[in-house]
């Protein structure tokens, strides 16, 4: 299928967006959404955990025109409880209150409280059943907003990912090989103990998040592998400031938690890459005849001639961040995010990363909307 890209724009190979889980700071992916569907720019594949799972599934089941606009209906609907408590006569009491309304309460068409918590930490209700929330108002909300008809089409292929609560494995459930359901996109989203495990073929199935928060393996190991220009939206930061009190310290402690290790992850997949051009450069050398056998044809299945473009878009520490930012589903809140990923965003794409030469015996090239860019037509 022949993608049209935007004048000026030219990107070498599928484009791939791959969002990670982090409760309300989903926002940002939905500024990062804006730009590129302001720049005309096909997605190919949509890969996301918990949070960024469902606003996957809201881009990869709408039509074109209708994506940006569902995903905003989408953030709009999940800050209208915090919008009704909002107490503008007490300045800094407003968004806790508003928290603790999410505690009590939950978020309309999300998650609300589930009765059965109240029996006590030991009551036997099962994988399913044990949660201090049900998420059944995510059920419906997605299947307002999601035509699942759609979204398994393959066009953008959709991936999303969950880990199996009985054998601590990670799955990641393909549109491609597959016909995803509600319950993919609610088992990825399911984090214990807030929200019960989703059965999925029988087997219970938690928020991938707790396994790998950052899938960009996905990408980089697909079979049959293409070059890609992939969009890694990260959520939350590894690095920060030394924490001072305990407040800090539990905020730095997710950070780092659900930040998955992706700067390591990505210095190994460079080396695998590496390794696959390498071995595609060696069989070059060798003497036809030799290249024709069938055992080296066996080895230089291991190396490839593709090129990966990673493109880093963090989002940065907002005023205010405390280790509860996760549940500030706040209007101010997920419109300040919402901002951030949207220049964010528009920062990486004017630099145009791809078009930097390429060593050819390197298979991926990471660039980061952190670093210094001058946009176009400024000097």
């Amino acid at each position: 299928m022949t993608m049209n890209r935007p004048q000026g724009i030219a990107l070498p190979g599928q484009v791939v967006l791959v969002f990670q889980g982090g409760g309300a700071l989903g926002a940002y992916q939905l500024g990062v959404y804006q730009a590129i569907h302001e720049l005309g720019i096909q997605v190919d594949w949509v890969i996301g955990t918990s949070i960024g799972a469902i606003n996957a599934a809201l881009i990869a089941g709408n039509p074109p025109e209708r994506r940006f606009q569902r995903m905003a209906e989408f953030w709009n609907l999940v800050s209208d409880r915090a919008r009704l408590t909002m107490l503008p006569a007490l300045p800094g009491l407003d968004k806790a209150f508003a928290r603790w309304m999410t505690f009590g309460g939950g978020i309309a068409g999300f998650f609300q409280p589930n009765p059965a918590s109240w029996l006590g930490p030991l009551a036997p209700l099962g994988v399913d059943r044990a949660s201090y929330y049900l998420i059944e108002p995510l059920r419906n909300t997605l299947l307002s907003f999601v035509d699942f008809d759609l979204l398994n089409k393959v066009c953008p292929r959709l991936t999303v990912g969950a880990v199996n609560a009985r054998t601590g494995a990670m799955r990641y459930f393909d549109s491609r090989d597959e016909r995803l359901r509600v319950e993919h996109i609610m088992s990825s989203g399911a984090l214990p103990p807030a929200f019960p495990a989703v059965r999925i073929d029988g087997e219970p199935y938690w928020d991938g998040g707790i396994y790998s928060n950052t899938p960009i393996e996905v990408v980089l190991d697909d079979k049959p592998r293409k070059s890609s220009v992939i969009f890694s939206v990260h959520l939350w930061n590894p690095a920060g400031t030394e924490p001072e009190n305990l407040w800090q310290i539990w905020e730095r402690q997710k950070d780092i938690q659900y930040a998955s290790r992706t700067d390591s992850h990505i210095a190994r997949q460079q080396q695998i890459h590496r390794l696959r051009h390498v071995v595609r450069e060696l069989v070059k050398r060798l003497p036809e005849a030799e290249r024709g056998t069938s055992e080296v044809q066996e080895l230089a299945a291991w190396g490839c001639q593709t090129t990966m473009r990673l493109i880093k878009l963090p989002a940065p520490r907002l005023d205010g961040d405390d280790p509860l930012k996760d549940i500030d589903f706040t209007p101010a809140g997920t419109a300040a995010r919402q901002r951030a990923g949207y220049e964010a965003a528009m920062r990486a794409i004017a630099a145009h990363p791809w078009d930097t030469p390429l060593d050819p015996i390197e298979g991926l090239a990471v660039s980061s909307a952190d670093d210094d860019v001058v946009p176009e037509g400024r000097t």
